[in-house]
């Protein structure tokens, strides 16, 4: 049975198409892979912390007092 398909030529070409399959995947995978990265890299992955989040966290660690924190927290807000 496998002598038809040899002898008909066609058999090769599976070995192609396989090929062309896989490198059509990598192909497709890469590129999400690589818009994914452009993406984060435009804001929609890490974020900066805002200012206010900057002072939130150094009142939370004890570098700064509630009197500080509140006159810096006022500047930032107006």
């Amino acid at each position: 049975m496998m002598d038809r398909f040899t002898d008909c030529g066609w058999m090769p070409m599976m070995g192609f198409g396989l090929l062309s399959m896989v490198l059509f995947w990598a192909v497709l995978i890469f590129g999400v892979l690589l818009i994914g990265r452009w993406l984060m890299g435009q804001g929609f992955g890490h974020r900066e912390d805002s200012a206010l989040e900057i002072l939130k966290k150094r009142y939370a660690r004890g570098e700064i007092n509630k009197q500080e924190f509140e006159e810096r927290k006022r500047d930032l807000l107006l």
